[in-house]
């Protein structure tokens, strides 16, 4: 794959993940906080993006890095499932120490 095509599936990933999210370029840039301009570059294949920048894009999608790069490679499929379980692991961050132990007791119980 040139570097160029991989520039493109990445900008193109990008685009549907945010048209999906009903964000703007500028409202992603925004939340990323990054100028809308450059997400249009990216977005085009224009800019060979950093991955300090990937990461800060994914998570004002709120994306992981597999849903981001799914394109990539066909064989790997975000399923609900996946999707459900980053979404709690994401709550569980913000919650107190508490209230991780209660869920995974809780966790505990429903799988046994």
């Amino acid at each position: 794959m040139e570097d160029k095509e991989v520039l493109k599936l990445v900008g193109a990933r990008i685009r549907a993940l945010r048209k999906e999210k009903g964000l703007s370029q500028e409202s992603l840039g925004e939340k990323g906080e990054f100028h809308f301009s450059y997400i249009g570059q990216i977005e085009r294949g224009e800019k060979n993006v950093s991955l300090i920048n990937i990461a800060k894009i994914a998570n004002a999608l709120d994306v992981n890095l597999i849903q981001l790069f799914a394109y990539v490679n066909e064989d790997i499929k975000v399923t609900k499932h996946e999707t459900d379980i980053q979404e709690i692991v994401k709550i569980l961050q913000k919650s107190s120490p508490e209230k991780v132990r209660l869920a995974r007791n809780v966790i505990r119980e429903i799988t046994n």
